[in-house]
């Protein structure tokens, strides 16, 4: 990232598909490879960005491989029961104590980061910076699903839930806060594009007393697809460089495959390395 322009770092969300952005941004970590102006995380890339900023390799993996494929953290038959399908509040706490977070260097990294969440009143995107101090509420939030879970998780008393209704891939966001150099990480192959909604009566009606955010749901696929239109045909003062998993990519939002959940990881971390050897190649 040169010429003095504003350099950021982007990572899509995904469930268990993010072991793909693990493995790129454990690659720059390996490299000492950190130099965004700031960056900004959606649903769980933003928690893997936090394991980048703190510097930590193979923290994402664990967290993902170990604590999420745990029945503590999904389990269907708890949600038939009347309970929450995925437990958010739980793998956060959890992953911080098995696997606790460098806050010093964190601090000391000094990289603006954001995670994007959704205002459950407004369907908009919110773009809330991470501290020590908030990040507790900051990234539950980000990965809070509606319907799935019961509770709504509050940000400075405002209802949140998952950035990826809102802005799952928040390029433009990024362009308007000046940079003009991204780097993005994406969850889904290169020409994938998200089709409309489904069942949009069923998304009204489970969410009757949410419009707004129901309505974000309904229009995620345009907002999904405009982020993908952009990067495809920046701005001419902008550079986009893109990090996406390959065609053979075979993690799903929840697959929890030991050896594929492996080898998305293994293809990460190969892609992050080729992008650390092209960035050389320019340099020289």
């Amino acid at each position: 990232m040169t010429d003095g322009a504003l350099s950021a770092l982007i990572v899509e969300g995904g469930a268990m598909r993010s072991i793909f952005a693990s493995g790129v941004l454990d690659a720059f970590i390996e490299s000492g490879y950190f130099p965004f102006d700031f960056a900004i995380g959606v649903s769980a890339g933003a928690t893997t960005l936090l394991s980048y900023l703190s510097g930590q390799t193979r923290r994402s993996h664990h967290i993902i491989t170990e604590l999420a494929c745990s029945s503590d953290f999904l389990d269907p038959l708890r949600f038939v029961k009347g309970g929450n399908l995925v437990d958010i509040g739980w793998l956060w706490r959890t992953s911080c104590h098995r696997f606790p977070l460098d806050f010093d260097t964190f601090r000391e990294r000094a990289i603006p980061f954001y995670a994007v969440t959704t205002d459950v009143e407004t369907g908009c995107a919110a773009y809330l910076p991470v501290r020590h101090d908030n990040m507790a509420e900051v990234l539950t939030a980000t990965c809070s699903l509606p319907v799935v879970q019961h509770e709504t998780p509050c940000v400075e008393g405002r209802p949140m839930a998952d950035g990826g209704l809102s802005d799952s891939i928040p390029v433009i966001e990024a362009y308007r806060r000046g940079a003009r150099q991204l780097m993005v990480i994406l969850s889904e192959p290169w020409g994938y594009r998200k089709k409309p909604a489904r069942f949009c009566w069923m998304v009204k009606t489970l969410l009757k007393t949410q419009p707004a955010l129901a309505n974000a749901m309904l229009m995620r696929a345009y907002h999904y697809n405009r982020a993908l239109d952009f990067i495809a045909n920046p701005p001419a003062d902008c550079k986009i460089e893109v990090i996406a998993p390959p065609g053979d990519f075979a993690v799903s939002r929840f697959t929890k495959d030991p050896a594929k959940l492996d080898a998305g990881y293994l293809q990460g971390y190969w892609q992050g390395c080729q992008s650390l050897l092209q960035a050389r190649e320019e340099i020289a």
